[in-house]
């Protein structure tokens, strides 16, 4: 049987569908012409908001349920009848290191639950998001998916490679069908602006407009390779499309940028003549360059980035600046 699944008519599961890469899913899918969509989001990253979109574009279509993968029954009552379940919901890297213990609850045992439900009640496919933090420090570059985890020293990391495992695994045990992505350094509308654990984009532009320079931790001299949210929910959809499975794909623009050069196009995106100042470097997460190989995603699930940063960040600036006005 084909491990394609045709997202006209489908109906979906879009766990953590109400964060910033799990709302562009539902957007897509609902463009895409799915029948239903249900998002399952604790709200505790994810926001309302955030589907205003595809709630008006697909009355009817979407529907949120507030609730946590943690939760055996609601886990296993949404996914009864679904044709596809995307699993997006997550810890950011930075809790998982305060909170290893909710991590494991929400990342391991969470993600379980997700894939045994999906086996229980005939799932064709399951599209799970993983990380280029299984990688480590790498140790070639461009990073290809055949490249050992073991440089890895975060938690999020660990569980983001033994999520991975567990896929394989339900495959070999009941031929679930699947396919995980690995995603690189996210950015775009929808980035978490109200969280603790917010993303540096969002701290640099509330800097920026305050008339204070990008702060960077460290030289700045590490890379990063972005891809923005928009193509990473493509790529989601892509890999649910594809007669493919049991398959690990990067995700990522195969482009490497420094946090300083990161910095100046922000500036610029943001028309500031402003100078980056340096502080302490973080103490998660040590990585210090990465660079993915994205060969295999372009050639198996017809997938590249479009987006290009200028572009993006122009995108996201907007995006904030409106969200700053709408903001009580």
């Amino acid at each position: 049987m084909s491990a394609a699944v045709d997202l006209q008519g489908a109906r979906a599961l879009v766990t953590g569908g109400a964060g910033t890469i799990g709302s562009h899913v539902v957007d897509q899918l609902v463009q895409a012409g799915a029948a239903e969509v249900v998002v399952l989001d604790n709200l505790v990253r994810g926001r309302v908001a955030n589907l205003e979109r595809a709630l008006a574009e697909g009355p009817g279509v979407v529907r949120l349920v507030e609730g946590d993968i943690r939760d055996v029954r609601t886990v296993h009552e949404l996914t009864r009848g679904k044709d596809v379940v995307f699993h997006l919901a997550a810890l950011r890297i930075t809790q998982c290191a305060e909170e290893p213990r909710l991590a494991l609850e929400s990342l391991v045992d969470g993600t379980f639950t997700v894939l045994e439900a999906a086996v229980e009640h005939g799932v064709r496919k399951v599209v799970a998001s993983s990380s280029a933090s299984v990688y480590g420090m790498a140790e070639q570059f461009p990073t290809t998916e055949r490249h050992h985890p073991y440089n890895n020293d975060t938690f999020y990391g660990a569980a983001k490679a033994f999520n991975e495992g567990m896929l394989r695994s339900f495959h070999a045990m009941n031929g679930l069908d699947y396919v995980a992505l690995r995603y690189f350094n996210v950015y775009g509308p929808r980035m978490d602006v109200h969280g603790v654990y917010t993303e540096v984009l969002i701290r640099w532009m509330e800097r920026i407009a305050a008339g204070q320079p990008p702060l960077i931790q460290g030289d700045g001299l590490q890379t990063m390779d972005f891809v923005h949210v928009e193509d990473i929910a493509r790529a989601n959809l892509l890999a649910a499309q594809a007669d493919v499975t049991d398959e690990v794909f990067n995700i990522a623009a195969g482009e490497e940028t420094s946090l300083l050069d990161l910095a100046g196009h922000l500036l610029a995106a943001m028309d500031s003549h402003l100078v980056p100042e340096h502080g302490p470097a973080r103490k998660v997460n040590s990585v210090v360059r990465r660079l993915a190989d994205v060969t295999a995603a372009r050639e198996q699930l017809g997938w590249q980035s479009r987006i290009t940063m200028d572009e993006g960040l122009r995108g996201l600036v907007s995006w904030w600046q409106a969200e700053q006005v709408a903001a009580p």
